[in-house]
């Protein structure tokens, strides 16, 4: 990042607390000269619109694929086998704060960026960005190869038998595979901020339909289960490369990553800016992805494959909410630095009843037909009405309140977010333990449920309406 000339001013955020031991201090670049005119609603709605088609038309691709390979996986790997792999691919869910909110920073940054067409400042910030993430991402892969044999995997996950002995292998292509996945998926935050979104969603689509191929080829072939495994672990990362390629090759050359324009300034800018947001995904991936572990102590692995089997497909609506939701996040930064808060607040509004009902309309079927669909799909059985009515409440209470976090992110404002995650994690980690114990696996999504509600969901409103006060004073 260039030196600040007499365009910008640093200021502290007015959110960010008093510095204290170990905190962030939070500042903002505000543009000296009078604020852009307000662009066109009607253009913005039209972009949102076709966001909201292509994540749709995205997600259902993403979601047919893992529909197809869930029979075909769970009779190939077996129960134990299987619900190993998805208690590490938990792990991997939980060390998805790895690239420390750099990312998440990265498309916040570049947002008034694009505003003003400081394609310079943007530059400088994306290979900042790339600088600081494989900074972080492949040292931890390196730590991981040279202690993965010092590790007890079958004790973590607690396996047996077969699956024992498969632990540490399963573990560890897992958990590479998403770490070098960490710095090429950053690529989707340029595009994010600088609204190429359905492009985005087609490449994610994309990683996802690779899957299948790979992993019906290894089946075919009647390679080693741990094959399969590896198969559907390598699709985002080939897509990721071919995405990457296509748009700093193509359609954004400009912003191309390069070492001359690594800034130390940008890359400290870009850890304080993400130190908040670090904060927040490491909370919140710990507090939702807990629960394969804590049912794989507390009832065997077994259980975990009974629950995991109808999560994974209701967290197919939870991406769904994200894709429809997140690109809503570059956008109120457009309006916001442009002041147009009036339209923040209708897009909020009628956000908040599309994200409920595309979670809605879907989960209740799920919840009516569910155990019949499972019963005739799959060669165990898995899951239950009640544990569905479960997953059915915890995403609609999510999309519900989602709108409200993207307007706190395109702001700045993650301190509210924070204290409320703070709350729910421990809360919701003592709950699920006890409410396993004596009323199954079904008891987990209702817990999530009550204990959100009283913390996160009152800290996700007053966030929102801080954002807005910062920001229209």
């Amino acid at each position: 990042m260039r030196a600040p000339d007499d365009r910008f001013e640093r200021q502290e955020h007015p959110d960010a607390a008093a510095p204290g031991p170990g905190s962030v201090v939070q500042t903002v670049d505000r543009p000296t000269a009078p604020a852009a005119p307000a662009a066109p609603t009607t253009s913005r709605g039209r972009r949102l619109l076709s966001w909201i088609a292509t994540a749709a038309l995205s997600r259902a691709v993403s979601a047919l694929v893992p529909l197809f390979l869930l029979p075909v996986t769970l009779s190939y790997l077996g129960t134990d086998l299987y619900g190993l792999w998805a208690a590490v691919l938990a792990v991997t869910g939980m060390v998805a704060f790895a690239d420390l909110g750099v990312g998440l920073g990265l498309m916040t940054r570049l947002a008034p960026c694009r505003v003003d067409g400081d394609t310079d400042t943007a530059r400088r910030y994306v290979s900042s960005a790339y600088a600081a993430v494989c900074g972080v991402a492949l040292p931890l892969c390196a730590l991981l190869w040279l202690v993965s044999g010092f590790i007890p995997w079958s004790s973590l996950f607690n396996a047996t038998g077969a699956a024992a002995r498969d632990a540490r292998l399963v573990a560890m292509i897992c958990l590479t595979a998403f770490l070098l996945n960490i710095p090429l998926s950053l690529v989707a935050r340029v595009q994010y901020a600088y609204q190429q979104v359905a492009a985005s969603n087609v490449w994610q689509a994309t990683a996802s339909a690779l899957s299948l191929p790979l992993a019906l080829g290894a089946v075919f072939l009647e390679l080693p289960p741990i094959a399969v495994i590896a198969s559907i672990a390598v699709g985002p990362l080939l897509v990721n490369i071919a995405n990457t390629a296509w748009t700093f090759g193509r359609r954004l050359p400009q912003l191309a990553p390069r070492p001359r324009f690594i800034d130390g300034r940008g890359i400290r800018d870009l850890f304080g800016l993400g130190g908040l947001f670090f904060l927040v995904t490491l909370v919140m991936v710990l507090a939702d992805n807990a629960d394969p572990l804590i049912i794989a102590h507390v009832l065997g692995l077994a259980s975990v494959t009974a629950y995991a089997v109808p999560a994974k497909l209701f967290t197919q609506l939870g991406a769904l909410v994200t894709l429809v939701n997140q690109p809503l996040w570059p956008m109120h930064g457009e309006a916001l630095a442009r002041g147009d808060i009036g339209w923040v607040r209708r897009t909020v509004r009628r956000m908040t009843i599309v994200s409920t009902l595309i979670a809605l309309l879907p989960s209740t079927l799920l919840v009516i037909f569910g155990e019949e669909l499972f019963a005739a799909w799959l060669p165990i059985p898995v899951g239950n009405r009640a544990l569905l009515l479960g997953f059915a409440c915890w995403w609609i209470v999510l999309a519900a309140i989602s709108p409200r976090f993207m307007v706190q992110n395109a702001a700045g404002v993650i301190r509210p977010q924070l204290w409320g995650y703070l709350l729910y994690l421990p809360l919701s980690v003592i709950g699920k333990l006890y409410g396993v114990h004596w009323f199954g696996v079904s008891a987990a999504p209702y817990i999530a449920v009550v204990i959100y509600t009283i913390t996160v969901v009152p800290a996700a409103i007053y966030g929102y309406r801080r954002a807005l006060t910062l920001r229209s004073t």
